[in-house]
């Protein structure tokens, strides 16, 4: 909670951009207790500077809440694998057996949920230009500040950005439907883990490819092909699948298996650039697959 007083006006000013600094932490983290940390900083950096030496105080609270924010995603790649607190988004889990599953009401509208996973595949300068400028208009030059780069340089991030996110030129912003060619690919992974082959989960993993792996215990993060591809062996290999079917999650190509006796083993969602897994999403939390709505086994 906020140490906030309602007659301060400096409070006003804060609850005012509360919402829209959340949001902003929000996309750029995927974590709504980590926004919530983020934007409490932000306050109490706020307090101990003082509104009136600050000329545009939204603008300066977008700062802030950017370089927290920032610093958080360069944290989470120092430490790949330590996890932290908050789990991904809310899966929208669909049987992938219709023709055109583009068409479908559910994927349309998991697309909010399938940008956050896109945006997991960017690196922390990508993300934060590709936001702050793509969805919240913050100028380049303003950007550029805050990475310590030109406002050219902040500009050529967020283009880079844009181009792993965009659905088409019409719709920019909008994450790709399951396609043939994406499924493709996801096909060609899943085949190359069942079989333990490790070239062939390379050729197809980008080289900076990002595991988010939802346990019991926690969201584990991998990065990296060699070791997404390395760990993807191994949980096949230990794995107790009996069943498997294509699906889409939050709007992406994906899986489900389950075990003999019924049981949900894993759910994942992966992210398909340029024919290149970016991102996979994996639930393996036994409550949390529980509590999924997930289509019956094929």
């Amino acid at each position: 909670m906020f140490d906030t007083s309602p007659a301060d006006p400096v409070s006003e000013a804060f609850e005012a951009q509360r919402d829209r600094l959340h949001a902003v932490a929000y996309r750029m983290l995927g974590s709504q207790a980590d926004a919530e940390d983020v934007v409490q900083e932000a306050w109490l950096r706020l307090s101990r500077q003082g509104a009136a030496t600050i000329d545009n105080l939204a603008g300066w609270l977008t700062t802030v809440v950017g370089r927290i924010s920032l610093d958080v995603l360069r944290s989470r790649r120092a430490h790949p694998e330590a996890p932290y607190d908050d789990r991904l988004a809310e899966l929208v889990v669909t049987a992938d057996d219709r023709p055109a599953p583009e068409d479908d009401v559910a994927l349309a509208d998991s697309v909010g949920v399938a940008l956050l996973v896109v945006l997991e595949s960017l690196r922390p300068s990508e993300r934060l230009a590709f936001v702050l400028h793509d969805l919240f208009a913050v100028p380049f030059d303003e950007i550029g500040r805050i990475l310590g780069r030109s406002a050219d340089a902040a500009k050529m991030l967020a283009s880079r950005a844009r181009g792993k996110v965009r659905a088409n030129p019409e719709e920019p912003g909008r994450p790709r439907a399951a396609g043939r060619e994406q499924r493709e690919v996801v096909q060609a992974f899943l085949a190359a883990a069942h079989g333990g082959d490790f070239e062939g989960l390379l050729r197809v993993l980008d080289p900076e490819v990002k595991l988010t792996v939802d346990t019991s215990d926690g969201v584990v993060v991998v990065l990296g092909a060699t070791k997404v591809a390395a760990g993807a062996t191994a949980r096949v290999a230990a794995g107790a699948a009996a069943r498997g079917r294509a699906v889409l999650v939050n709007g992406l190509p994906g899986f489900v298996s389950w075990r003999e006796d019924g049981t949900p083993l894993s759910v994942m969602a992966f992210t398909v650039v340029e024919g290149r897994i970016v991102a996979i999403s994996t639930v393996i939390d036994p409550a949390r697959l529980a509590s999924t709505d997930l289509p019956d086994p094929a």
